[in-house]
């Protein structure tokens, strides 16, 4: 058995192609709160981004600028009727602690919609500087 001399070296890195795959993969359903920011900040975002969780009163409260209320609980054919089937949907919840986009995220694509989830939520948001509406 070969001795390391660290933590980080006691299981062998990944073969190149395998980290591709999995960061391929991982990429392909989440994205993070800066490319949000700057998606909307060009003027022309290519997505429509929903916030995932809680009521009209705290969506009103605080939330991402350019952001739809959909409450998790609340997407169904029906509410998403007003999209093309072809949209690109980004959710996010609250933060880390909450699970509404990654429930959010299963309703759309058991719907048959193309969805990624905001890393960080809001809580990711308010940590780059953000203003929220």
């Amino acid at each position: 058995m070969h001795a390391t001399r660290s933590c980080v070296t006691a299981y062998p890195a990944a073969a190149p192609e395998d980290v591709i795959r999995v960061y391929e993969a991982k990429l392909s359903m989440e994205t993070d709160c800066a490319d949000v920011h700057d998606a909307f900040h060009s003027g022309d975002p290519d997505f429509v981004l929903l916030h995932a969780v809680g009521s009209a009163e705290s969506f009103a409260k605080r939330h991402v600028p350019g952001a739809h209320h959909l409450p998790h609980r609340s997407i169904s054919g029906d509410a998403l009727a007003m999209w093309p089937k072809d949209t690109l949907f980004v959710v996010y919840c609250a933060g880390p602690h909450c699970n509404g986009a990654d429930q959010a995220a299963l309703k759309l694509a058991r719907l048959g919609r193309k969805v990624k989830v905001m890393i960080g939520g809001m809580t990711g948001w308010a940590g780059e500087g953000f203003a929220f509406a």
